[in-house]
């Protein structure tokens, strides 16, 4: 029997702490009009939406003292108007559409992902509803924030997940490549600047983008500053971070620069490439360079025992104390797992879940199991489960080096193939959806 459950990833759950503080960020600020009369109205309409101008002042201004923030200089206002803009309907496509197919977050999975971002960031609940509020944020909205952008996740996967596949052939390949490269152990941190070309574009369309590219590229090379660059021109999804991508394994980075980021040195900048979402150029900001994967497996037991009308906690708690002390008597474990466990699944096999690592158990089974010491029999343990009685038989590490590197691979792949499926239908989105633009009026 196994215990899975989601994890979200402290580097994720730094992630979406940041990406979710920006758009309150953006609402944080209710003196910057101060002493002005601001006349509402609309600036864009995404289908069945309105953007209004307060909306897109908010974000702006906030945006543009983040940036400051960050030491940068902010790009010119019309132009950073325009990306946030672009930003906003894009996201309110994106929700439309996820009520349109009946998208829906409970209010439990809504409490689980607060208590994952405030674990995350090292606080409980109520310390992190504190940390938002005294940042001048409303935390009501703060939530719902976080509810629409667990809806836009549900949505992006239905659309796309279904139709990406990774084959072991492209699995081995990029095995090879990340080998010959040094991917294994080298991390590349890359720029990244898109001018983007309209669905079904032109062939005038196409020149005109790559006209701008090459001319980009050249005042790149004169010394322009490259995320001020991406800031202001850049059409890509990072174009509000100053293009960065990020720290990258070479598996990780899109297929489309695969090839030829391990033969640039720190601090070039590659010739526009030509894709189907128009043409990318890239920066090599920063080299660095990990190793051998080694697991520690457990060999382990157990007796279950299920609430149920008649057995609640105590009662399944009791029930296990008994059983121990008869093990501790000198009693057949196994037999008793046989006679007494609700995991029909391993009750069978004397309660024995073979050698398992505590990623395929829940993190209440996996803590009891790590602190247990060899033949030694737990306390009761709650799990969602229910109540477990558990023995650890023994304990071994192991190289997982290439088990870990194959799914490790089938995951970069996965995430590559949905990094671009995910640009072309937000594209594809974008040009099929209605939408009016008001900026100049």
């Amino acid at each position: 029997m196994r215990f899975p459950i989601k994890r979200i990833s402290r580097q994720f759950v730094k992630h979406l702490f940041t990406f979710l503080l920006l758009p309150w960020l953006l609402t944080a600020w209710p003196n910057l009009t101060q002493g002005a009369v601001l006349l509402d109205r609309i600036v864009a309409v995404a289908e069945d939406d309105v953007i209004l101008e307060s909306d897109l002042q908010q974000r702006l201004q906030a945006l543009e003292r983040q940036i400051i923030a960050s030491g940068a200089q902010p790009p010119p206002r019309d132009i950073l108007r325009r990306q946030v803009l672009e930003r906003m309907i894009l996201h309110s496509l994106q929700l439309q559409l996820a009520q349109k197919q009946g998208i829906q977050v409970d209010d439990e999975t809504l409490r689980q992902s607060l208590l994952e971002l405030a674990r995350g960031n090292n606080m409980d609940l109520d310390t992190f509803r504190q940390a938002i509020e005294n940042e001048g944020m409303n935390y009501p909205e703060f939530v719902e924030n976080l509810r629409e952008e667990i809806m836009l996740n549900r949505l992006r996967a239905s659309q796309i997940n279904a139709q990406i596949q990774v084959t072991e052939r492209e699995i081995n390949h990029f095995l090879e490549t990340e080998a010959k490269g040094g991917g294994d152990t080298v991390r590349y941190r890359l720029g990244h600047i898109l001018v983007a070309t309209p669905e079904a574009a032109s062939p005038k369309e196409i020149q005109k983008a790559q006209q701008k590219a090459q001319r980009i590229f050249k005042e790149l090379q004169q010394g322009l500053d490259f995320r001020q660059t991406a800031m202001s021109a850049s059409d890509g999804a990072q174009a509000l971070k100053g293009g960065d991508l990020g720290w990258r394994k070479l598996s990780e980075i899109p297929t489309l620069f695969s090839d030829v980021v391990p033969k640039m040195k720190k601090g070039e900048i590659h010739p526009p490439i030509r894709s189907p979402s128009g043409f990318h150029i890239i920066k090599l900001v920063d080299i660095q360079g990990a190793d051998k994967h080694i697991i520690t497996e457990t060999h382990v037991r157990h007796i279950l025992i299920k609430n149920n009308e008649i057995i609640d906690d105590e009662e399944a708690r009791k029930r296990l104390r008994l059983i121990k002390q008869r093990i501790e008597k000198g009693e057949d474990f196994a037999a008793l797992a046989q006679a007494f466990s609700d995991d029909r699944a391993t009750s069978v096999k004397g309660g024995d879940l073979g050698w398992i690592t505590p990623d395929v158990v829940v993190p209440a089974f996996a803590k009891a199991m790590e602190q247990l010491e060899i033949n030694q029999l737990s306390e009761p343990v709650q799990t969602p489960f229910g109540w477990h009685l558990i023995q650890v038989l023994g304990r071994k590490t192991r190289d997982d080096t290439l088990e870990f590197r194959k799914k490790r691979a089938r995951e970069i792949l996965m995430r590559r193939k949905a990094e671009e499926e995910t640009e072309r239908w937000l594209r594809k989105l974008r040009s099929e959806s209605y939408v009016e633009i008001h900026l100049n009026e």
